[in-house]
Parts: structure tokens; C-alpha cells; sequence
């Protein structure tokens, strides 16, 4: 249980974020808006990782490219950076990018949980949208889009648009690792999927089984390359994680996504509210 911790005693506004000890595990901290768990981080041991849909996301880092090495991220969404502190643990030579409009959070999580000295993460204080037009074409080996309003995913980062930006900045080899929510029939991800499969010629997604079946809202982890996913190895995790959970590739991707259409910046949609889901 998290234990409240707001040290510019400003708790009365219910919007504004707030970091929480956690009773249970000495100097690890919760982020919390809108009674949402949006972070968990462990300073002292970056490879523990409590949400089930984080470790999915570490997993498709891990089978990117061999143990240890270096890599170029751009993390579209910051709140703790608990993949950024994951990655510079498991890749310490590697180069990140936090894109994290937040800048008073930001400076919280600076203040409370330190980032580690020469971790190679910087932190720009800029949208989504705007932090992946600024930068340089073929720059990035991974982007993980995980990037909420509350428990809303800005609508300007489900887009077609978006997606072709994202493919502009990531390398032949690069993936796209996005985080969503929703729940069965997956209106909202099957949609946000036909954008990413018009954009990317390899495509999978992943859920926890009882999100599969429609049991219960869930994060979706969609990946997105021009180049051939590790399937092999994604399944092997998939298959013996202490959480686990399905993958969606191949034929099942087509049925899944058959039918729906692909978001774009002049429908003007509003992305769903999933406040039972989990977050970063």
C-alpha cells in the first residue's frame, strides 16, 4: 500500500500528480493522478518492474538487439521514466530521450527519485507530437508511446499521421512500442492498429488472456516495424514471464484489425476514457 508523500503540500488539487511512498518496499515510489497508478519505480533495483504491461514492453526492449547493447530511445510519455531507468540499467551506454510536456512533474520525480548520474536520459519538456517532429530522420532504434491524460491516450498520438512521423524518425531496423487501453471488442485498439498496419509492414500486439477475452479492461502493447520482428523470441517470453500473456501477429492480426479504420487528424477523435486499466 502507498503511502501518501507530497512535499509542496499541494494535495488539494485532485488533477495534479502525486508521489507515494510504497509501504512495502523501502524507497520505491507510486505516481498517482487521479486515484491512478501511473508510475512504479524502484530507484534502487530499475529491473523490478510491478505492472505486467511494463515487463511486455521491457521484453520487446530486451529481444531488440543482443544483451547490453547500446540503443537510441525516445520514450513519447515520462511521468517516473521507469523504462528509461530500465534500459539505462540494462544498456548503461545507451541514449534516451524523455518527451514529457509535465516539466513541474519532471522536476518532482527529479527532486524525490534522482535519476542516476551519466544515465544518458534527457528529459525535453514538450507533447508527443511536437518532441517526434523536431527531431532527425532515421535517429531512433526504439520509440515506446506511452502516453496518458489521466487515463486517456491523447488523440494526437493514435493517428495516421503520427505513426508515418514515428517511421520517419526510427531507423530501418527501429520498432514502435505503443501502450493502450481497452476492452473486448476493442473498438478503440483495432483502430489505432489499422493505423499502425497501414504505416509498418510488421505488426503485433500482446494482452494478458483475461483482457483477451473480454473479462475486464487491459493494457495492449501494439509493436510496429518496417523491419521482421523477433516473434521466436517474443513468444518465449510471452510463454514463462511470472505474467503470461498472448501474442497477436500474422493471420490473427488481419482478423483482428479486419474491418476497422484507421485514425486520422481530420476525424477529430476523442480517445476513450479506460479508468480501470493500468498505467506506466
Amino acid at each position: 500500500m502507498p503511502e501518501r508523500s507530497d512535499p509542496d503540500g499541494q494535495n488539494g488539487d485532485p488533477h495534479r500528480p502525486e508521489l507515494l511512498r510504497d509501504l512495502e518496499v523501502p524507497g520505491a515510489w507510486s505516481i498517482m493522478v487521479n486515484g491512478t497508478e501511473q508510475s512504479w519505480i524502484d530507484p534502487d533495483d530499475p529491473t523490478r518492474l510491478e505492472f505486467d504491461y511494463v515487463q511486455r514492453i521491457a521484453d520487446a526492449v530486451d529481444v531488440h538487439a543482443p544483451p547490453g547493447q547500446r540503443l537510441r530511445v525516445i520514450h513519447v510519455g515520462g511521468a517516473g521514466m521507469t523504462l528509461a531507468r530500465y534500459v539505462a540499467h540494462t544498456r548503461p551506454s545507451s541514449a534516451q530521450i524523455v518527451l514529457e510536456p509535465d516539466a513541474e512533474l519532471t522536476q518532482r520525480v527529479r527532486e524525490a527519485i534522482p535519476l542516476p548520474r551519466n544515465s544518458g536520459i534527457k528529459v525535453r519538456p514538450v507533447d508527443g507530437r511536437s518532441g517526434i517532429a523536431a527531431m532527425r530522420d532515421d535517429y531512433a532504434d526504439v520509440v515506446i508511446v506511452d502516453a496518458f491524460i489521466g487515463s486517456q491516450v491523447p488523440p494526437d498520438l493514435v493517428t495516421v499521421e503520427f505513426f508515418a512521423d514515428l517511421r520517419r524518425v526510427l531507423t530501418g531496423s527501429g520498432t514502435v512500442m505503443m501502450n493502450v487501453t481497452d476492452k473486448a471488442p476493442f473498438p478503440f485498439v483495432r483502430r489505432v492498429a489499422a493505423g499502425l498496419g497501414e504505416t509498418f509492414a510488421q505488426t503485433c500486439l500482446s494482452a494478458e488472456p483475461a483482457t483477451l477475452k473480454g473479462r475486464r479492461a487491459g493494457n495492449v502493447i501494439l509493436l510496429a516495424s518496417a523491419a521482421t520482428l523477433p516473434m521466436d523470441d517474443l513468444q518465449g517470453r510471452a510463454s514463462r514471464g511470472v505474467f503470461p500473456y498472448r501474442l497477436i501477429h500474422g493471420s490473427a492480426w488481419d482478423r483482428f484489425v479486419a474491418g476497422a479504420a484507421p485514425i486520422r487528424d481530420s476525424d477529430g477523435y476523442d480517445t476513450p476514457v479506460r479508468a480501470s486499466a493500468t498505467f506506466s
